[in-house]
């Protein structure tokens, strides 16, 4: 074993220890813009499975594809050694592929059985696909045998053999009768797993001389049988009735082992008179239900996607009315290698540390082994920056160019498992992937989510700034996130605004703007009302909204949550009304307020009632209760009771009870507590120092009763107070005084006279004694004189003349502060880049900020322009603040090419300190603003002339313009672009060689040493030649450039429509757009550029669509569109027809007709000739036949071949065909047997009986050996069904 391998002392330390100090790895961009440009190893995509079985009849195709970067190359072996592709005329490796197609046409196939195995190579690794076995598929002859006549005295059982030939794959089997009538199988009979006919007992019926046995051969096609066994069942000494006995398995106790994750299959079959009746279970367990069936009328137990538990033993019991017997199968599980985690492909950047892991288990145990780019790592050079252990492999401090494919291979004697993973080592600039200038749009109050995916190698650090100047730091109200996501966790309008993430590792930095946008939410401000109506009158709902002003809102109306019917129904934007109301439209309508970002509902009922109706019951509300009654009197609870009053029509819901203060707030009434409506009394919870009264209100659907007489007088006695005053600050105000606060109790609160506060302080951490005074029914204590902003705990505890309240709560907080007295020092500046610097200082001392510190204030300055020739206006100072305790900022946004002065000062709650010593830097040239304007000036039929201002900021010395123009034809296609460049004090041309009536398209930049800057566009249309164009168009008119849309005609189909419209517009991409009428979903969109009609297909008839064109122009954001046009599909009709009369059946019927007409003259020639006729091939058939395939041209079947009548060397029987090597060719015409059972195309009746026929791919004649059989002869069907 490789020694690298091998377990050391202290390795496991030593991988904590690695693992602690890892950078995490790159996970691969799904971006393909970013894959490709990045180097890669190649990587296995698709390949052939294991175990592949293939038909002789077809070409084997291998498959082997690979992606990587550069493409890679491949290369195969077969049984180990390597196999030259090109010298074999008969393989043929796909181009750009590995994939390997075998003609084995006019070969024999068996040399190319074996195992083969590719690699895909490029100059950063190799990666190597599964050993895939490749195996013939056979369906060998029946092995030779005459069946003895079998006789069972009635009532004995029965097992007829089945020992169908080994195929590859296994064949299917089932029995068949002579004229391929299924046998039937029920809980006396069954077929077993291995074929085998199972009989528990035999009944008089069962007498019959053609038991056959088929086997189904699925990649060949083929179907054979065995030869016909004979059954007699005897009654001159019946079996009498018995005990069961297991005819299989036998004995008492048997063993099975099944493999994790396939299906376990368990037989019991038993004999006996009466049949016995099988059920199972599990000894010590549960069987798994979910997982378990039963079938063979429960002769067979099968548990699907077995695992570990599914062990043990499994007890199958047979039962009659006789007794019972017992069978129990120790089922033992064991796992062929499965994956816990595959090792996953790795990016990593130069020195770097990375963990490949391959985590698998099995049983027994798998025996994992590694390989690098497909060689062992015992043979591969040795690498000291790679330690492996068992399951892992650590790579350390990579360098550039080792990049390479790591092959896990983990096995054991059950099969292996094989996973490639590359380690890519990469040196990559940041690249931001989220689209810049993306527009996020928010509710207030709900999370925003602000995308800044990157990908770089080492991975990119993420830093945000809102507006462009205040950085963005985790902490309320944002958070971001691992991958560079800002989260605003709930939005606010103050949030909206411009956000910049900038991307950095150390191969650079990258930066993407996006914006959000907060909107007001949707609400329903007057909800529609219940509504009473008469039948024949209207009734109305109203549905106020309020919404953000920039969202388009929505108006649906819903009757019991489904589409409004039509007819009756008038939707207005703030209501519906429903004209002429019937019994139909009583129900729940609900409005719907829809935007893009939310929505808001409300329902109302609709009550229908005769034109006419009876007297009404009235209901009203309830009568005050009466009575009141004070009982069970304690110092904190007292009982009430009271005797309802009349309901008047409605039930008591229930009842409110209130008191009066008449010792503090005396005239004011207080709700207490509710009681049920069927309550009479309740227990009422008191407090001290109250004098009490109480009342009750009784409510009802319409609403609450007068208030009923007051109770009796209650006082309650004075007690020490049961909680201290609330919202406990302790500030300060003035330098060095600390102001106490509270809320006071209420004279409720105070639960007896004299009530105070007692009011403790002292400075916090210092071990000082408790300070306290004793305060009247204030709010509020100054404690003067005292250091300042100093920490400090106090303490608010009330008083009354009956004791002290509880133990109060310990505030924290400082005494007053005041300006802070020093200035940062080492106050240096590094410029990023023109826009960019980062300012750094040393912070003052905590004792000199005086106060809370809430951070530094950067003030700053564009003091002049570094061009000689540039004016510089007066400057506005700016201010960055740095929250928090920094030492650093960053200062974006600055004008490149200029000087800057700057100081910093530092901030507490009180105010600024004094500024830092001035610094002054200059930031570098950058590219120039966009030129300050173009205009297109003197059209003529081939020229026009441009004129353009320089740039308002040149950032640097302006070195010239550039000038790019195409034209724009009538469909909205561009041409070719010309680029003309000028010099820094050319500011016009006129351009010659035009075409004449074309619009031109005008991109303008300027640039100076650092590239071109933003262009501005312009667009203009050259003067129309009157000599080619009969409109004439006045000269001093430019044609319109923008978009416009005429009518909008619209045609229904059955399942479509089709849309046409008028555009003059020159926007190059137009799109037809359409939604379901009051659907949710987004707009569903097909683009149509270059046309002015357009169908839609697949609409689902019956329903209504909202439809628009829309034009785009990818340089221009605004967006042109329709109107929106509401069209209907029509609901498909009914079409069934009476199939009897249609002409295609009754020509079908006549054609059937025909065809038996000539089949019974081809017969009628037949017999006169002499030859076999039906009847007499039958009698042969019942002797010893084998089914071969039917014709699919005739529908018939072929002939037959007897296995015994036939010489020993096999001749073939009349209409058949032998090659030289003595095997079974089938006709070209010939089709193969259906399958039978899965797959297959032949069908039964209810009853058994076969109706379909028999079917097969019509393939090139195929052979094999002398131990396989693709078809034996042909035989006609009409002999079958005579």
């Amino acid at each position: 074993m490789d020694r690298n391998r091998k377990r050391v002392p202290g390795f496991a330390a030593v991988l904590l220890i690695l693992l602690s100090h890892m950078t995490s790895a790159l996970e691969v961009p799904l971006d393909p813009k970013v894959l490709e440009g990045l180097p890669q190893p190649p990587t296995i995509t698709l390949q052939s499975p294991k175990d592949y079985i293939f038909d002789p009849r077809e070409n084997i195709v291998i498959h082997c594809e690979a992606k990587g970067k550069p493409h890679p190359s491949f290369l195969w072996t077969r049984n180990g050694t390597h196999f030259e592709v090109e010298k074999d005329s008969k393989v043929l490796m796909k181009p750009g592929s590995g994939t390997l197609v075998i003609d084995i046409s006019g070969e024999k196939a068996e040399a190319y059985e074996g195992t083969y195995q590719c690699t895909a190579h490029n100059e950063h690794g190799t990666a190597v696909s599964n050993s895939i076995v490749i195996r013939q598929s056979r369906s060998p002859l029946w092995s030779k045998e005459r069946n003895e006549a079998i006789a069972v005295q009635i009532g004995g059982s029965l097992v007829l053999k089945c020992r169908p030939p080994a195929g590859l794959p296994p064949p299917v089997i089932f029995w068949m009768d002579n004229n391929f009538q299924r046998l039937p199988l029920d809980q006396r009979v069954s077929q077993a797993l291995n074929g085998d006919l199972y009989f528990s007992n035999v009944l008089p019926e069962d007498t019959r001389s053609d038991y056959i046995c088929y086997a189904r051969f699925p990649h060949t096609q083929t179907i054979q049988q065995k030869q016909p066994i004979s059954v007699t069942v005897l009654d001159n000494s019946p079996d009498g009735e018995r005990r069961p006995r297991f005819m299989m398995p036998q004995g008492t106790t048997s063993t099975k082992m099944v493999l994790r994750g396939e299906t376990l299959e368990l037989e019991c079959i038993a004999d006996g008179l009466p049949t016995p009746e099988i059920s199972w279970q599990k000894d010590g367990g549960e069987l798994p239900s979910s997982r378990m069936s039963f079938y063979n009328y429960k002769k067979t137990l099968k548990v699907s996607d077995v695992n570990e538990a599914d062990g043990g033993d499994y007890r199958c019991t047979a039962t009659n009315n006789l007794g019972t017997v017992h069978h129990i199968i120790q089922v033992t599980v064991k796992a062929a290698p499965f994956w816990v985690s595959a090792p996953r492909n790795l990016i990593l950047a130069p020195n770097e540390t990375g963990i490949l892991t391959c985590r698998v288990d099995g049983k027994p145990k798998p025996l994992i082994t590694w390989l690098v780019n497909g060689v062992s790592l015992q043979n591969a050079p040795e690498d000291h920056t790679r330690k492996v252990d068992d399951d892992t492999v650590i790579l350390s401090n990579v360098q550039s160019g080792s990049s390479a494919v790591y092959q896990c291979n983990a096995s054991n004697e059950f099969g292996y498992l094989m996973a490639n993973a590359f380690v890519n080592v990469l040196a990559e600039p940041p690249r931001v992937l989220t689209p810049p200038n993306r527009v996020y749009q928010v509710i207030t109050n709900r999370p925003a989510l602000l995308h800044c995916a990157s990908f770089g190698s080492p991975i990119p650090a993420i830093t945000w700034f809102k507006d462009s100047q205040t950085s963005v730091k985790n902490g309320d109200p944002y958070v971001i996130h691992d991958n560079g996501t800002l989260e605003i966790n709930v939005a606010q309008p103050i949030n909206s605004g411009k956000y910049t993430c900038i991307a950095t590792n150390n191969f650079g930095i990258k930066e993407n703007h996006v914006y959000l946008e907060v909107k007001e939410p949707t609400r329903i401000l007057k909800q529609p009302e219940y509504k009473v109506v008469q039948r024949g009158m209207s009734a109305v709902f109203e549905c106020r909204v309020k919404h953000d002003p920039s969202l388009i809102p929505t108006m649906t109306w819903l009757k019991d949550n489904r589409e409004l019917p039509d007819g009756r129904f008038e939707v207005n934007m703030e209501s519906l009304t429903i004209k002429d109301v019937t019994e139909e439209d009583e129900g729940t309508y609900t409005c719907i307020m829809n935007t893009t970002l939310d929505q808001d509902s409300a329902s109302a009922m609709l009550t229908v009632v005769e034109a006419t109706p009876p007297p009404a019951i009235v209901y009203e509300k309830p009568d005050p209760p009466t009575d009141l009654e004070l009982t069970d009197q304690t110092e904190r609870s007292v009982h009430l009771t009271w005797i309802p009053g009349d309901e008047h029509n409605s039930p008591t819901e229930k009842f409110l009870i209130q008191y009066e203060d008449l010792l503090h707030q005396p005239g004011v009434w207080i709700n207490l507590t509710e009681a049920s409506g069927t309550s009479t009394t309740a227990q009422l919870n008191l407090s001290p120092y109250v004098y009490y009264s109480f009342r009750v209100l009784a409510m009802n659907h319409v609403g609450y009763s007068q208030p009923s007489q007051p109770s009796s007088q209650y006082r309650t006695n004075p007690a020490a107070p049961d909680e201290n005053p609330s919202d406990v600050q302790c500030l300060g105000t003035m330098p060095g005084d600390l102001a106490i606060s509270w809320t006071p109790l209420t004279g409720f609160q105070a639960n007896g006279p004299s009530l105070e506060y007692k009011v403790l302080w002292r400075q916090k951490d210092t071990g000082e004694d408790w300070s306290w005074q004793n305060v009247g029914n204030a709010s509020q204590f100054v404690v003067s004189g005292g250091p300042v902003y100093v920490p400090y705990e106090v303490m608010v505890q009330a008083l009354n003349d009956y004791g002290s309240g509880p133990e109060p709560e310990v505030v924290s907080g400082h005494s007053g502060g005041d300006l802070p007295l020093s200035a940062p020092d080492s106050v240096h500046v590094m410029v990023h880049n023109s826009t960019l610097a980062e300012v750094h200082w040393e912070p003052v001392s905590f004792p000199s900020v005086r106060g809370k510190l809430e951070g530094y204030k950067v003030y700053y300055r564009r003091e002049s322009g570094l061009h000689e020739t540039e004016e510089d206006a007066e400057q506005r100072e700016l201010v960055l603040t740095f929250s928090g305790n920094r030492s650093e900022g960053r200062l974006p946004g600055l004008q490149p090419y200029s000087t800057y002065n700057l100081t910093i000062r530092v901030l507490n709650n009180k105010g600024e300190g004094p500024p830092s010593p001035s610094k002054t830097f200059t930031t570098p040239e950058g590219v120039p603003g966009p030129p300050s304007f173009l205009n297109a000036i003197n059209p003529s039929l081939d020229t026009l002339t441009l004129q353009w201002g320089p740039p308002t900021n040149n950032n640097g010395r302006l070195a010239g313009y550039t000038l790019k123009y195409q034209p724009v034809n009538n469909t909205n296609e561009l041409g070719p672009v010309k680029v003309m460049t000028f010099l820094a004090n050319e500011t016009t041309i006129t351009l010659g060689n035009l075409n004449s009536s074309m619009l031109y398209k005008f991109y303008l930049s300027a640039k100076t040493i650092k590239g071109s800057g933003p262009i501005i566009t312009e667009e203009a249309f050259t003067v129309m030649d009157t000599t080619r164009s009969q409109p004439t168009v006045e000269t001093s008119k430019v044609p319109p450039v923008g978009p416009a849309f005429g009518k909008v005609n619209t045609s229904m189909l059955e399942d479509g429509a089709v849309i046409s419209w008028e555009y003059f517009g020159h926007h190059k991409n137009v799109y037809v757009e359409y939604i379901v009428e009051n659907s949710k979903e987004d707009w569903k969109q097909e683009l149509v550029n270059g046309s002015h009609w357009h169908m839609i297909k697949g609409l689902k008839p019956g329903t209504s669509y909202k439809v628009r064109v829309v034009a785009r122009d990818p340089a221009d954001p605004a967006v042109h569109s329709t109107d929106e046009v509401l069209v209907a599909v029509p609901a498909v009709a009914n079409r069934q027809v009476d199939i009897a009369t249609q002409g295609w059946f009754i020509g079908l019927m006549c054609a059937i007709a025909l065809l038996i007409l000539v089949l019974l003259i081809v017969c009628f020639i037949k017999r006169n000739k002499g030859g076999k006729y039906p009847v007499k091939e039958k009698e042969d058939a019942h002797q010893d036949p084998e089914i071969q395939p039917m014709k699919e041209d005739d529908g018939t079947f072929g002939e037959y071949r007897s296995m015994e009548s036939d010489t020993e060397d096999h001749k073939p029987l009349k209409g058949s065909r032998t090659p030289s090597n003595g095997t079974v060719r089938r006709d070209e015409s010939d089709d193969s047997l259906v399958d039978y059972g899965e797959g297959g195309d032949g069908q039964f009746n209810e009853d058994g009986s076969f109706i379909g026929q028999y079917s097969g791919k019509k393939e090139k004649d195929t052979h094999e050996g002398n131990e396989s059989s693709e078809a034996p002869s042909p035989v006609n069907a009409m002999n079958s069904f005579v």
